[in-house]
């Protein structure tokens, strides 16, 4: 792709995901309008997911017809550019009416991840990057951790159900052993974008959709973060292991998850 083909969509990115943030929240500000259902234990559906989606895929048609679109609620395949949309992610705290929520957006062309926006509005926050130019929090660089004592960092580790309880919490009590502190905040992308903004000292989950990190693995990148290859196999349709970990304690705690580097 030419570089002037790819800074049209980073210019188009921003305002798009600003344009469906006003949209959630619409949504988040009147509960009443949610409309909550349930895929699963523990996994929410709220009709504000399908309209950012759809709104979304109606952009990209009218501003990029030649693209494709994955989304979490409707799907879709592979192709030369593809946009992947998360529509909230972090649905459990957008239901509850926690702000720990996203609208998360990455560009990828021919399987590789190149724009990504993860906008919090909730929160008035706006993390943007373009492969190669760095990563911005609300128009500022952002940078990793400069940690590299366990003992100082702060973890969070991401629960998934596709994966063993007995093996979420026995990767939790070793980074306790270790002298970490471990949280969760039960979003995917916003747990990319703290790494990437020197928040959190690492990111981890065993299992995670390519929606939920698409556009954190452009982010966390340019800021600096160790990533592991997130963008091997079926990744798209079947998604990985995410590791995002400041520099300084990439081998620890590679070692603790028995996620590769």
């Amino acid at each position: 792709m030419q570089n002037s083909a790819l800074s049209a969509r980073f210019h188009a990115l921003h305002g798009m995901a600003i344009s469906l943030g006003q949209l959630a929240m619409g949504y988040f500000t009147n509960r009443a309008s949610l409309g909550i259902s349930m895929k699963g234990d523990q996994d929410w559906l709220t009709k504000a997911d399908g309209a950012v989606e759809a709104a979304f895929r109606a952009m990209i048609a009218s501003a990029f017809p030649e693209d494709s679109v994955m989304g979490e609620e409707a799907g879709g395949e592979d192709a030369a550019n593809l946009w992947i949309i998360d529509p909230i992610d972090g649905t459990a705290n957008f239901a509850h009416g926690d702000p720990l929520w996203c609208v998360s957006i990455g560009f990828v062309h021919k399987g590789k991840p190149k724009l990504g926006v993860i906008h919090a509005p909730a929160m008035g926050e706006t993390y943007l990057a373009q492969v190669g130019k760095g990563a911005s929090l609300n128009g500022a660089p952002i940078k990793a951790a400069a940690t590299t004592d366990i003992r100082r960092a702060s973890i969070e580790a991401g629960w998934s159900p596709r994966r063993p309880t007995s093996a979420y919490l026995g990767l939790v009590e070793r980074l306790f052993a270790q002298g970490a502190s471990v949280k969760r905040g039960a979003s995917g992308a916003m747990g990319l974008a703290y790494v990437a903004a020197g928040r959190t000292d690492a990111y981890l989950e065993t299992h995670i959709n390519s929606w939920d990190v698409a556009a954190g693995l452009v982010i966390a990148s340019e800021a600096g973060a160790v990533l592991n290859d997130f963008c091997s196999g079926n990744w798209l349709m079947e998604g990985n292991p995410i590791l995002c970990v400041a520099p300084g304690l990439a081998e620890i705690i590679e070692q603790e998850s028995g996620i590769s580097l």
